[in-house]
């Protein structure tokens, strides 16, 4: 028989309790939660780990401290920051002659940042003043030889050369040059003629005295060459006959720029065994240089490619040169397009050339040389 609806439910085993849906759902909930209160804290330590390795990384060590307040009043190293000869610190020399560097922002010292070891000053001579410009109508009275190179050079070179005052042995007081990573570096100063030279040359002569008195000067003792910081070398309408007299030039330390085009010697021609046989000679001559198009009957074409007629050229004249013991330079090269530059540069430097002419510094300075890097030094500075 069917239980009626209005009887007893069973009753309930004591210590069973009857879990219904809803208790379930519920105890569901509370695991729930822990697990989250348990995630939650997992994940506050690993964050805190975190900011703590992230705080080490940003807030400065003790060795940090130190550098960064280096020098500084109260601080270590106080009056040791700098040093009598960090003018060109980290600046390394380079085979590069600064073209027209008069016409410069800056001029020298745009130059010796790049690294170059070679600048240049047209010089005018008017009412006994030596003025510097690269035309007449470009002249100013504030800019002579005086105000942008003996002057700042002088500066330079006595902040290279303080008193040794920890040193007495003679051998260690050979004045150092402007380049603090390669003191005996010299700097070649190319001075160019513009007006009559015979006239120009007692000036400029005399404006050198300032660098002859500190043995600041590259010159010529008893037939040696004795490198001073500075090459002094006239070009332009300097006149040959002044720097072999001894009489105009009696102290030996000014040098010619003779003809790098008169010095073309075939590869099977013999060279005398000595340079002094030779017209210009190390003793009186320092640069050989010409125009690139006139010594090779054109410019290279627009991919900067030598013709073999123009290779030929090239190192016949640089053969005449370094068989008489001078240093080949070529300017007018082609400074545009940079690509077909850039291939004249590889060229000359490839056959030998000593010195780049440049008028784009930091395109020389920044240069990848490859395989030519440090190709001038395997030739010797002098």
């Amino acid at each position: 028989m069917a239980r009626s609806l209005l009887e007893a439910p069973a009753p309930i085993t004591a210590g069973k309790p009857v879990q219904g849906p809803w208790r379930r759902n519920a105890s569901r909930k509370e695991d729930d939660i822990a697990d989250l209160h348990a995630f939650r804290i997992d994940g506050i330590v690993q964050l805190i780990t975190l900011l703590s390795r992230f705080v080490v990384l940003i807030l400065p060590s003790r060795i940090d401290n130190i550098i960064s307040q280096w020098g500084q009043p109260g601080h270590m190293g106080f009056g040791l920051v700098h040093y009598p000869t960090d003018f060109s610190r980290d600046i390394l020399p380079i085979p590069c002659h600064s073209h027209n560097d008069y016409w410069r922002d800056v001029p020298l010292f745009n130059a010796i940042r790049a690294g170059c070891i070679g600048v240049e000053a047209d010089i005018w001579l008017f009412a006994e003043e030596l003025y510097v410009g690269h035309s007449i109508a470009s002249l100013t009275p504030n800019r002579t030889l005086n105000s942008l190179y003996i002057n700042p050079l002088l500066s330079i070179l006595d902040r290279q050369n303080p008193d040794p005052q920890l040193l007495s042995e003679p051998e260690y007081h050979r004045p150092h040059g402007v380049f603090d990573t390669e003191p005996e570096q010299p700097l070649i100063f190319l001075i160019d003629f513009k007006t009559q030279g015979d006239a120009l040359w007692p000036y400029m002569y005399t404006a050198l005295e300032p660098f002859r008195q500190r043995n600041y000067l590259t010159k010529i003792v008893n037939e040696t060459i004795v490198e001073g910081p500075i090459t002094v070398v006239g070009t332009g309408n300097t006149p040959f006959s002044a720097v072999i007299s001894d009489e105009l030039n009696p102290h030996k330390d000014v040098f010619f720029d003779a003809p790098l085009e008169k010095m073309y010697l075939a590869s099977d021609v013999p060279s005398p065994s000595s340079s002094s046989e030779y017209k210009y000679n190390p003793l009186n001559s320092f640069y050989a240089s010409v125009a690139l198009p006139k010594a090779l009957d054109g410019n290279p074409n627009k991919d900067g490619e030598f013709s073999p007629g123009q290779i030929d050229l090239l190192r016949g004249q640089l053969r005449g040169a370094h068989a008489r013991g001078l240093k080949a330079r070529y300017w007018d090269t082609p400074f545009w397009p940079i690509g077909m530059r850039n291939r004249i540069w590889e060229i000359l430097v490839r056959e030998g050339v000593d010195l780049l002419n440049v008028d784009d510094l930091e395109g020389a300075a920044k240069r990848d040389w490859g395989e030519n890097v440090g190709w001038w030094r395997s030739r010797g500075r002098r």
